[in-house]
């Protein structure tokens, strides 16, 4: 059969699975997945079936999956099968019908090949797939990524009928399959480009497959050399300030040519969209401070430089500090309170500690996180002076501002920055009788 010989060649050159290794096939029913799991049986390849029921079509879903039990059966491959809530899922998540069932059918594939062992998971899509792909693409907009469509193989998904084109496949000789109705309905986008654009294509080019594979080649190979670049770039500009952070020269980005399509790439793995790159750029000659904001991470303007960091997932949450000693946690750090008299107390200057005047104190104090508009008296000034001012002077990240803990007193005055200084007004003095101290230990 000259499809298999093709099919056996063509996992070879594109290095898709070893012989002997587990593949897992994704099986609709369709005529493109079962002609793929017939093809690896006759090949003699270790593989099973796994067939998602997304509960969209009724009695025609049911018969898809009634139909692909028995394929199983029929070559003796282990089944995996399983029915989605995908209406639920869309609504709960606002996404589209098609969309959920994606995202839905990858995660289940993934947890069975984990589960039982597969190396990679096979997917049934041909060389028309990927021209409706990238035409898709085109449609909605895309960076290069989008221009060379599916590729063979990515991770632990591998295409193995990319050597096919659709009209070789209804060439093929004729076995049982299911049609799934929905794709002849054109409200779909996918399936309008299928039969209504991709026909009049192929009237101004019958080697239409042909050339978009040519295109994809040469799309594929120049998105490599733009990674190469990029991550060339991300080595040098991109410099280090602890395992989730990196700050990054204004200067040196500015003066990237081509500007955009740099910054896309060099962003793009962090989650931020074009949009909000472009936003940086139009904002980055301003005041520093402004904040650009992926689902994931942060993009902070701070004078001649980008801080690149993690979002936090939660705001740390306020404590209440009594004036029986105690040990409690906030954001992660430790802190244990106690009193002593003043003739037993030592002068210890330790940012990790605060050591105030027990009597000038109203309980319960509250240990929370800075907010806009805090001010305070710092230890050795006169005046009262902006938390944001006295951030910039101890040379504080404008990202590290949020994890510094604010001691409040009882009447809302701020008598201590963690970690820095306290205020003024609550010094020990000749007159302190107690001293109150509270420690950071961690």
């Amino acid at each position: 059969m000259i499809a298999l010989n093709r099919l056996q060649i063509f996992i070879k050159e594109h290095a898709l699975f070893q012989e002997k290794e587990c593949v897992l096939l994704a099986v609709s029913g369709g005529r493109d997945s079962v002609l793929m799991a017939r093809l690896f049986k006759l090949a003699g390849f270790n593989f099973g079936i796994a067939h998602c029921n997304f509960q969209l079509r009724n009695e025609e879903a049911d018969q898809d999956e009634q139909f692909t039990s028995q394929l199983a059966s029929e070559l003796g491959v282990k089944f995996f099968v399983t029915r989605f809530e995908t209406v639920e899922y869309a609504k709960e998540n606002h996404i589209s019908i098609q969309m959920a069932a994606r995202d839905l059918r990858y995660q289940w594939l993934e947890k069975i090949r984990k589960e039982f062992g597969y190396h990679y998971i096979a997917l049934a899509h041909h060389q028309n797939d990927v021209i409706e792909t990238m035409l898709l693409n085109l449609t909605r907009g895309t960076g290069i990524a989008g221009l060379h469509g599916i590729l063979a193989k990515k991770d632990k998904l591998i295409r193995p009928l990319l050597f096919l084109s659709r009209e070789e496949i209804d060439q093929m000789p004729p076995f049982d399959y299911r049609e799934d109705s929905s794709n002849v309905s054109v409200k779909y986008a996918r399936n309008k480009i299928r039969l209504e654009v991709i026909p009049v294509l192929k009237e101004l080019n019958p080697s239409l497959e042909q050339t978009f594979e040519a295109n994809r080649k040469r799309f594929a190979d120049l998105e490599i050399l733009l990674q190469q670049r990029v991550n060339e770039l991300r080595e040098q500009l991109f410099k280090k300030l602890d395992d989730l952070e990196f700050e990054i020269d204004l200067m040196s980005l500015k003066n990237l040519i081509p500007l955009n399509t740099l910054l896309y790439e060099l962003f793009h793995p962090f989650g931020f969209t074009e949009t909000v790159l472009n936003d940086l750029t139009k904002a980055w000659e301003g005041s520093p401070g402004k904040v650009f904001r992926s689902e994931s991470h942060q993009l902070i303007l701070d004078r001649d430089r980008l801080i690149l960091c993690q979002i936090h997932q939660s705001t740390p949450l306020d404590i209440y500090i009594s004036k029986e000693p105690t040990e409690c946690i906030w954001n992660r750090q430790k802190f244990s309170s106690r009193v002593e008299s003043i003739s037993k107390f030592q002068l210890n200057n330790a940012g990790k500690m605060a050591q105030l005047d027990y009597d000038l104190l109203q309980f319960p104090m509250k240990l929370r996180p800075w907010k806009n508009g805090d001010q305070f008296q710092p230890l050795g000034l006169k005046s009262n002076k902006k938390l944001s001012d006295f951030f910039i002077a101890q040379k504080i990240r404008l990202n590290h501002k949020k994890d510094i803990g604010i001691l409040e007193n009882g009447n809302g005055d701020i008598v201590w920055i963690v970690g820095f200084r306290i205020s003024e007004r609550y010094k020990i003095s000749p007159n302190t009788k107690k001293v109150f101290i509270l420690e950071q230990s961690l």
